[in-house]
């Protein structure tokens, strides 16, 4: 290479490494500031915490349910006819046996008439026959047939009255009458609805709970009852059925309890809302529901471990089991123990191991506010 050449680069070579000097010293810069920062001591994190304290907890099992009529039925005719006489009003209480619906039957009752003289005259024959066989008037077979023809007659007659019976509609059982469905003079087909008849003291309450309360449950334990047709209203009724099989697919248990309803505030069909007092628990942890984590891997709280004089000290995610609601609260069946200090607030921004200082003063302060239970649904875990 030429000594012109070696000039010209000269410039372009010692520009290139002062570039070179310029960087490294800046990224070294750099680094010793982020060295630095790494190891400033992190300033503890403010929570707010409660102090996990034993207390008594009314047990109980709540569920939602349906009422049902211990006896309801559509009424409907046996066979067809023209309606000849309606003998309720809507809504109207009945007694059993009433004469509802009067189907036109005056051809069977004539049939009826003409069966009765024939069997008036059948056993006429048959009691002669009766006198006459055992002195040997008349042989011993005329006896069997005017005795036969005596017991057709009769027979014939009773099928009559069942078939007239069938032309007037009874109430099976004493309740209360629906909607009237039918008019004077329309003709009825078999099975036509007319009107529905419910019985409505006693209800059943029929309602499920998860199969993990089965033994908690027995025939005749009471039952309380609320419905929002009747607010402020409890109704109190027992167990009387508990299915003796588990749903198959939601592992659930079918109970039925007997609710009296003498003053007929309930009615068939109504949502309703069941629970059943337990023994209460006397050592039960309650927290804050602010205070569960709820994860893929299951729910969690997080503790102040370690706190001093300065409510400072070190947090840690553990996990928990819960149980039912009760209100704003939560109880929880496994993982918290007695005096263990729970974050209640702030614990969603803490990274793993982070130094944390209770809200307000130091650990001592962090006592349990008491709540009331309330009724929660049952399942909800």
């Amino acid at each position: 290479m030429s000594t012109a050449a070696l000039s010209r680069a000269k410039p372009i070579v010692i520009s290139v490494m002062g570039l070179v000097v310029v960087f490294g010293l800046l990224y070294a810069w750099r680094a010793t500031r982020s060295d630095g920062a790494e190891h400033q001591a992190m300033p503890p994190v403010p929570v707010s915490t409660i102090r996990a304290e034993p207390r008594s907890v009314a047990e109980e099992l709540q569920a939602v349910g349906s009422l049902q009529a211990v006896r309801e039925v559509l009424l409907a005719p046996d066979t067809s006819g023209r309606v000849t006489a309606i003998n309720f009003d809507a809504g109207q209480s009945v007694k059993e046996g009433t004469v509802l619906i009067q189907l036109y039957d005056a051809p069977e009752q004539a049939d009826r008439a003409a069966a009765a003289a024939k069997a008036d005259f059948a056993q006429l024959q048959f009691r002669r026959s009766q006198e006459l066989a055992p002195t040997g008037a008349e042989p011993r077979e005329l006896l069997e047939q005017h005795k036969a023809e005596a017991a057709q007659a009769v027979a014939a007659v009773r099928q009559l009255d069942a078939r007239i019976q069938q032309k007037a509609i009874r109430a099976p059982f004493s309740g209360q009458l629906g909607i009237r469905r039918i008019n004077p003079g329309q003709y009825l087909n078999a099975g036509d609805a007319i009107t529905t008849l419910t019985q409505l003291d006693p209800l059943y309450v029929n309602f499920t709970l998860p199969q993990q309360d089965l033994p908690k449950l027995s025939p005749g334990a009471p039952v309380q009852v609320t419905v929002d047709a009747a607010p402020g209203r409890v109704f109190t009724g027992k167990i009387s059925t508990i299915e003796p099989r588990i749903d198959g697919e939601t592992r659930n248990v079918a109970v039925q309890a007997l609710l009296p309803n003498a003053e007929r505030l309930l009615k068939s069909g109504m949502y309703a809302t069941a629970w059943l007092a337990l023994p209460a628990t006397s050592d039960a942890i309650v927290l804050p529901l602010t205070a569960i984590q709820t994860s893929a891997s299951g729910d969690s709280v997080v503790l102040v471990q370690g706190a001093d004089a300065q409510g400072v000290g070190k947090a840690t995610a553990v996990p928990v089991v819960t149980g039912r609601r009760l209100g704003e609260e939560v109880l929880v069946t496994q993982g918290v123990k007695p005096g263990d200090i729970v974050v209640t607030a702030g614990q969603n921004r803490l990274p793993p191991g982070a130094t944390v200082k209770i809200n307000g003063a130091g650990p001592a302060a962090a006592a349990p506010h008491a709540t009331p239970a309330v009724p929660s649904a049952a399942g909800t875990r």
